[in-house]
């Protein structure tokens, strides 16, 4: 089996490598991630969903991989690009390397790549379909594989990620990772047994007093469901296309819009549900939640040249305090074409997109960036506390 790779774009230019991982062929949406760390999280992250994702930190795989760390039950990338893949692991966390990792699972990886140049190359072009190749394949017959490759955003990709039944979480996010949360709410989620290994078949997990928030899984993250969990909520989990009167039915406190894959204009079904569910109860949207929310009041989306995606963002909410923030994402919304009463509350410091909406009257509000970070900084999880507040009042 050959050691070499190439990674095809659609522009016809071509990034030779070697290989690591699965050997094979892969298509997907070229896009590319500023994170110094946290892979095992991007690898795992359903918002992933057939992209060749490319790492800009020049080292990548030291720390290993381990049973902790995913995100959700599989790698959702459709290929991994690296400057370097590390050869040697030195964590105590580690069960793993990243490249077994990689091929267990059968995910195409690059290495060797000048990323400083492709992510300079597409900054300039925009994120492009292209194809990862590892196992011989000509460089004639890799840019055919790119330029023939579906768009992925003409795919269903939320119903390739979301859960198939409704489920409830009670695995808690440990405070050792959370050292700015108040003592008194440390001292609380260490003193309470934790739970086995997260989803549980049973739909009557948690206090029967706790707020209970059921929350829409377009591709959620397994954070998102542990800090609910260590704020004091009780979670019920729900498939995509949960009607709103199913999910009301259940008598939650709040609905939580979790981050997803995809093009928010092509969901029109989810954004239909989301307007059945504004001003029923408080709804907190992330990511495509958030998206998805606009379109539901109003708005509209676009596609962004290159996307957010990293954990270095900064954006500036209210009272002028500024978050740097985790981001996944290739679609922004609109500020034009929202109704009065709709308040644009974050936005981005970089490019001046909008990254928070709120409409105090209907209880409802949403942030583009991903606070459950994982991986990322920890500055936006007083938006988890917004959202209990709110469903306690409730």
């Amino acid at each position: 089996m050959t050691d070499a790779a190439l990674l095809a774009l659609v522009d016809g230019t071509l990034w030779p490598g070697t290989a690591f991982g699965a050997r094979g062929q892969s298509t997907g949406e070229v896009v590319f991630n500023t994170s110094m760390t946290g892979y095992q999280e991007i690898l795992t992250d359903p918002s992933y969903c057939r992209q060749i994702v490319v790492m800009t930190a020049p080292h990548i795989g030291n720390t290993g991989v381990n049973a902790e760390d995913d995100e959700s039950d599989r790698v959702h990338v459709a290929g991994f690009a690296v400057r370097r893949a590390s050869l040697s692991v030195s964590s105590w966390r580690a069960t793993g390397s990243l490249d077994d990792y990689l091929r267990q699972r059968g995910i195409v990886g690059i290495a060797g790549l000048d990323t400083r140049a492709l992510v300079r190359h597409l900054r300039d072009r925009g994120a492009m379909h292209g194809a990862l190749v590892s196992d011989g394949t000509s460089d004639a017959a890799a840019l055919e594989l790119a330029r023939d490759a579906v768009d992925i955003n003409t795919l269903d990709l939320v119903g390739e990620v979301t859960c198939r039944a409704p489920y409830a979480w009670e695995e808690r996010a440990e405070s050792a990772w959370y050292p700015m949360w108040p003592a008194a709410m440390s001292a609380r989620v260490d003193a309470e047994p934790q739970r086995s290994n997260g989803a549980s078949p049973s739909l009557e997990a948690g206090s029967a007093d706790a707020p209970h928030a059921v929350v829409y899984d377009f591709g959620v993250k397994r954070n998102t469901l542990r800090l609910l969990a260590a704020h004091g909520c009780r979670v019920t989990v729900v498939p995509a296309r949960t009607p709103a009167a199913v999910a009301l039915e259940m008598a939650p406190d709040g609905v939580l819009l979790s981050n997803g894959p995809g093009d928010p204009a092509r969901l029109g079904g989810l954004v239909a549900n989301v307007r059945d569910l504004i001003g029923r109860v408080p709804v907190f949207g992330i990511c495509l939640g958030h998206q998805l929310i606009g379109h539901a009041l109003g708005g509209t989306t676009y596609k962004l040249k290159f996307g957010h995606r990293g954990g270095n963002q900064p954006v500036k909410g209210p009272r002028g305090v500024v978050e740097i923030s985790s981001h996944n994402h290739g679609f922004a919304v609109a500020a034009e074409g929202l109704p009065a009463g709709v308040e644009v509350t974050h936005v981005n410091l970089n490019d001046g997109c909008v990254e928070g909406l709120a409409w105090p009257a209907r209880e409802v509000f949403s942030v583009q960036y991903h606070p459950e970070a994982a991986p990322g900084p920890h500055d936006a999880d007083p938006l988890f506390e917004a959202f209990m507040g709110a469903m306690r009042r409730r």
